[in-house]
């Protein structure tokens, strides 16, 4: 039976995460192979630290996204897979792997999953979790200081030379492929409520098994 196939897309800040785990948490994780497109991004351990540093990582070209494409794709037929481990630190991929196994639903978060063509067709339902900017901002300043060792200023000017324009070059058009539009991501409690229904609704119609919290 082909898995459900789910993407939850959306500025960085914007609450993705939260709501994955939301997702996660009330259709319940032991149906759910989730796979975050950031372990994806490509390993710059070629290159010195000062020009890791200065690359896009906004960009959909530092994401090695054919791979993610062949993962999913190995899901859908039934068959495990090994996605890398990525260090934010050091802008580097680490010699492990996580294995994920073929589940009832496949999630799929990050900034650029429905910019891309080539995984938009693989989506059966696809979320854009929709939040302000100064907020989307805000949250990232605290991430990237407080879990990825990262400056302020460091922080802010990449902000403003590549997160800003690639947010509105590449993420903010994606919304318009959205199914479903969730507004202040994980604090919208009655948009999670129905979404994760629905998801429900969609596995009982595939397999019958399961229920909503």
């Amino acid at each position: 039976m082909r898995p459900i196939v789910i993407a939850v897309a959306g500025g960085t800040g914007s609450g993705k995460t939260t709501v994955a785990n939301e997702i996660l948490r009330r259709v319940g994780a032991e149906h759910i192979a989730y796979i975050p497109h950031d372990a994806y991004y490509r390993d710059l351990i070629h290159l010195p630290w000062h020009l890791r540093a200065q690359v896009n990582f906004d960009h959909p070209d530092a994401l090695e996204t054919e791979l993610l494409i062949e993962h999913l794709r190995a899901l859908r037929a039934g068959h495990a897979v090994e996605i890398p481990i990525y260090d934010f630190t050091t802008h580097t991929r680490t010699q492990s792997k996580r294995r994920v196994e073929p589940a009832a639903i496949v999630l799929v978060e990050g900034i650029l999953v429905l910019a891309e063509p080539g995984l938009r067709e693989l989506f059966d339902a696809k979320l854009y979790v929709d939040t302000d900017s100064d907020v989307r901002f805000i949250r990232r300043l605290r991430r990237d200081t407080e879990e990825r060792g990262r400056g302020v200023t460091s922080v802010c000017e990449q902000y403003l030379a590549t997160v800003r324009p690639m947010h509105l070059e590449f993420v903010e058009p994606s919304k318009r492929h959205a199914d479903v539009i969730i507004p202040e991501g994980g604090f919208n409690d009655v948009a999670l409520g129905m979404v994760a229904a629905r998801i429900v609704t969609m596995l009982e119609e595939q397999a019958g098994t399961v229920s909503p919290d």
